[in-house]
């Protein structure tokens, strides 16, 4: 496992020390990414040995497969990673990646577990996170693992489960009249509030936003690294992203860059497809706009959750990675995403997230136009467990339990009443 060389503001390329947490580029507030020696890292890390490893060590399992080009630290590991690549039945050139596999139920594991992890390397006590829902369960399991508290914030209205795992993992649990970006407001005056109250530094909530720390790119770039290696270290045409924050893509793209100076894989990079919902479409709006950010989507409305980032913190960076890709950004509406579940779950047996069936979607519609072929090959990401929403596709549409019969309050057993 390689040290960590310094911290990279991503424009300005500012290079900040590793050996105490951070958040933000001070000077610049840009984001962070984690740099290594990569002249050092082609003399050790070899890609033969990721397999073989993992064989051998029960903690090379999961994302910890790929510990020659993540930080030299001991995990906080509760088995995230290596999901599965399901072939489709009906389109040749596609591949599902089922992050849904991962604990907690979502791709959110592979950012938080490494974030985590880093905190416990670093001694933090308190982590604070604003949430659509994945993250703050996510969240909340790997601090319980490591024994530190999660203090999370979540919009009211979330799929029940997200509220449930922060409860049973004993996570101070908020929930809030209003979207993630209210929430983050929330989760910054608290910090500011308690910073002023010059509360003691080790019980001051360190901030685990999205792209407000360097480490969840880190964990979410395993993804770039196991479709590869699940391909035989060879790129697809394309991938397919559900966007909200848009960690997983920006980590990927970080994973391909590496993968490059290493030697590990050569060729174009895929197309990148960022798929949201057009009830909160931002990223969709600034690129059909071809503008450089977005702007903040007003009246933000999807079932599908995690999409529901109305300014994403690293739009830039996700625009910026479309373009120089030549892939794009897509929306569908909320009844596409809906029969797009309905269909692959028919159809495949897979019972997607709407963020998924958001991806679904839109590659059902390239099919349909002809931008995209069966053949080409696709690696499409489902983020997320159907499971997890049942309340929320159920309410989309519009199905309840089943009535059953009354019964009576009492029942006759072998002459005895028994209460029911």
């Amino acid at each position: 496992m390689p040290p960590i060389a310094y911290l990279e503001s991503v424009r300005s390329h500012n290079r900040i020390s590793a050996d105490t947490p951070q958040t933000l580029d001070p000077a610049t507030q840009e984001s962070l990414y984690v740099r290594y020696d990569m002249d050092q890292l082609k003399r050790t890390a070899r890609r033969e040995d990721i397999a073989a490893r993992a064989a051998a060590s029960p903690a090379s399992l999961g994302m910890w497969r790929y510990a020659s080009v993540l930080p030299d630290v001991t995990p906080v590991t509760l088995g995230e990673g290596w999901t599965p690549m399901v072939h489709s039945k009906r389109y040749s050139g596609l591949y599902i990646k089922e992050e849904g596999a991962n604990p907690t139920g979502t791709f959110k594991a592979r950012g938080l577990g490494l974030a985590v992890t880093m905190a416990k390397h670093y001694g933090l006590q308190h982590l604070a996170v604003p949430s659509a829902g994945n993250a703050a369960g996510a969240l909340a399991a790997y601090a319980a693992a490591a024994d530190i508290k999660a203090h999370i914030f979540m919009p009211q209205d979330v799929p029940f489960a997200n509220y449930l795992e922060g409860v049973v993992y004993g996570a101070d649990v908020t929930m809030v009249d209003g979207l993630i970006s209210d929430c983050a407001r929330l989760v910054g005056e608290n910090i500011k509030a308690q910073r002023e109250a010059n509360t003691p530094i080790e019980q001051i909530w360190f901030d685990i936003s999205t792209l407000k720390e360097p480490f969840r790119v880190e964990g979410k770039k395993t993804m770039g690294y196991e479709l590869v290696e699940q391909l035989g270290w060879t790129y697809p045409d394309a991938v397919f992203y559900p966007t909200g924050g848009g960690v997983g893509l920006i980590g990927m793209w970080k994973a391909f860059e590496e993968m490059e100076q290493l030697g590990w894989v050569s060729g174009k990079r895929p197309k990148m497809y960022a798929l949201q919902a057009a009830g909160c479409a931002p990223i969709t709006t600034a690129f059909d706009a071809h503008k450089p950010v977005s702007e903040f989507f007003q009246n933000a409305q999807t079932f599908a959750a995690g999409l529901r980032v109305p300014k994403p913190y690293g739009d830039a960076i996700i625009l910026d990675i479309l373009a120089q890709s030549g892939g794009k950004a897509i929306s569908s509406t909320d009844e596409a995403i809906l029969a797009s579940i309905l269909d692959w779950a028919k159809h495949e047996g897979l019972f997607l997230s709407p963020e998924g069936a958001a991806a679904t979607a839109a590659y059902d519609h390239l099919l349909s136009t002809g931008e995209l072929k069966p053949t080409d090959r696709v690696v499409l990401f489902n983020t997320g467990a159907g499971l997890k929403y049942t309340d929320m596709v159920a309410e989309a549409m519009h199905l309840k339990r089943p009535g059953t019969p009354k019964l009576p309050t009492s029942m006759p057993v072998g002459g005895i009443i028994t209460p029911q």
